[in-house]
């Protein structure tokens, strides 16, 4: 039966921050390495291996990933980096404070942007500070200005199909190292969420969700592996 794990990265400096952060790539605090170093002592604990690993290409959920492995003595399983794992765009509210930005734009303005399943927020504006068009690591990729969670999922789902699917249907263990809203893509495929649910699920830092699949990648079971 096909296994899959899912984790979230460990806490981000602007996780701690509570500042919008998206595309742009900041690292993980101490806290958030120890929570990749725990998930992997986890799931080492728990007897869980694996034979493909997928992340994103952000330094938060690579090095996440890395710590993990590293912690089970698994650095050298092959790992695949695509952007399409990367966390939701959040235009134009990259960088910005969430209080601060409810205080200028209101509560509800805010919420709508922040939870609904198909508004994105405002686009980011040309020559923004975190404009990625000169990043190396996208080059020849279409960088959005924004997403929505349906913008998200519109482009999580085909590389779910495309490359990792065929993997789980082969009988490999796979790891996915990602963030909270390109997990929330994968969850709601996997688990059958409605639109207007899946943008209430909460997913934890550090914390590795299990997914028992058959072999049509039917879920049979998830569960967070602390809970077990």
């Amino acid at each position: 039966m096909p296994r899959l794990v899912l984790i979230r990265h460990g806490q981000s400096s602007w996780n701690l921050e509570n500042r919008f952060t998206g595309w742009w790539d900041v690292d993980v605090t101490e806290k958030g390495a120890a929570e990749a170093r725990a998930a992997g002592e986890l799931m080492a604990a728990r007897g869980l291996d694996f034979d493909m690993t997928f992340t994103s290409l952000q330094t938060r959920a690579i090095k996440t990933l890395n710590l993990a492995l590293e912690a089970m003595g698994r650095l050298w399983l092959p790992t695949e980096k695509d952007w399409r794992l990367n966390e939701r765009h959040y235009g134009g509210l990259t960088g910005l404070d969430k209080a601060e930005t409810a205080a200028k734009h209101g509560d509800a303005q805010v919420h709508i942007w922040r939870r609904s399943f198909d508004v994105p927020p405002p686009v980011l504006e040309a020559g923004s500070p975190y404009d990625l068009s000169q990043d190396r690591r996208y080059a020849g990729i279409a960088i959005p200005a924004t997403e929505s969670l349906k913008d998200t999922i519109d482009r999580v789902l085909p590389y779910w199909e495309e490359r990792i699917a065929p993997v789980l249907k082969a009988g490999q263990r796979v790891l996915i190292s990602a963030h909270g809203n390109s997990l929330r893509a994968l969850v709601k495929h996997l688990s059958n969420i409605p639109d207007d649910e899946i943008t209430g699920l909460e997913i934890p830092t550090g914390q590795p969700i299990v997914y028992e699949l058959d072999d049509a990648l039917n879920a049979t079971d998830r569960y967070y592996l602390n809970e077990r």
